[in-house]
């Protein structure tokens, strides 16, 4: 992974399809990536909660394939990037500086941010700081009014574990990083990896988000012109889809995509994949044309 500084802090990230100094992508669907020129249609995938860049390789690796630069990100106290324990160091506007400071590094004027969960959080902070960086955004499962109850319920008994009970958790991260990377499947390392990572941090990421705001207010989000694709699902009480909806309603100029499920990107990608590349052509596009593309999607997804 390659790295750049943010406030003294070391921030890893990793490309994909921009060109012979790109990583190799390891996605393994067996894909060869279009080499794009280091400045063409850049993507920055932000992960979500606790988890890693790695669990946006897989499709970092399929929409380089598409002739698009992407670049995966672990944000602070994530993944390969510092991990300090000061809580103040954590909330979803920071994590938004950090993903314009990556563009920042990379000289970078504009790009299309997709996120997931915190990663989508993240990417609307991006769109009210600094709406001037951002060709479009995809907002994968975000986490708004209708998720606080849930989100509040699920995550309390993990920051109690990462704190009170760091020492009990650092045993099991030991036990952990026994496992071998090489018999697990690329997202059973993603999961595991939250149980490996040294406890103290984790907590600290939790309690800075806790006593932080999770997003911009509503009517900051109904001010937005950024062209944004909203992917949500049902059944999942952290990401409620009437969230995804909601958000919808309010963007300007956002529409929904609906998948079958939290896995249906992670394990049968095609049809979400092609969606995405397609958001993707429409927003790098000349603007005119991408706005008669953009009519005649809308139109066909009413008709659906």
């Amino acid at each position: 992974m390659s790295s750049f500084r943010f406030q003294g802090q070391r921030i890893a990230y990793s490309e994909f399809g921009g060109g012979p100094a790109a990583v190799t992508p390891v996605g393994g669907r067996g894909r060869t990536a279009k080499s794009a020129p280091a400045g063409a249609r850049p993507v920055i995938l932000v992960h979500g909660l606790l988890l890693s860049q790695r669990m946006h390789w897989p499709l970092a690796e399929d929409l380089a394939a598409f002739g698009n630069r992407v670049l995966t990100i672990d944000l602070l106290g994530h993944g390969e990037s510092d991990r300090p324990r000061d809580m103040g160091r954590y909330s979803m506007t920071i994590f938004a500086e950090q993903v314009v400071g990556l563009m920042d590094h990379l000289q970078i004027e504009q790009a299309v941010v997709m996120g997931t969960s915190l990663g989508a959080n993240a990417a609307l902070e991006v769109a009210l700081a600094h709406p001037e960086r951002l060709r479009g955004m995809v907002i994968e499962m975000p986490v708004l009014d209708n998720a606080l109850l849930w989100s509040a319920l699920a995550f309390t008994p993990l920051l109690v574990a990462l704190t009170f009970g760091e020492r009990g958790m650092q045993v099991l991260a030991t036990g952990a990083r026994a496992v071998p990377r090489s018999i697990l499947p690329d997202y059973g390392n993603v999961l595991l990896d939250v149980v490996r990572q040294d406890p103290g941090p984790g907590g600290a990421v939790l309690q800075g988000l806790f006593f932080g705001r999770v997003a911009p207010h509503r009517n900051e989000r109904r001010t937005f012109q950024t062209p944004a694709l909203v992917l949500g699902h049902r059944r999942d009480p952290v990401h409620p889809f009437s969230d995804a909806g909601q958000l919808v309603e309010e963007l300007p100029n956002g529409r929904l995509l609906e998948a079958d499920s939290l896995l249906e990107l992670r394990f049968s990608p095609e049809r979400l994949t092609a969606e995405i590349a397609a958001f993707l052509d429409e927003v790098w596009a000349p603007r005119g044309a991408g706005a008669k593309r953009g009519s005649r999607q809308r139109a066909r997804a009413r008709s659906r």
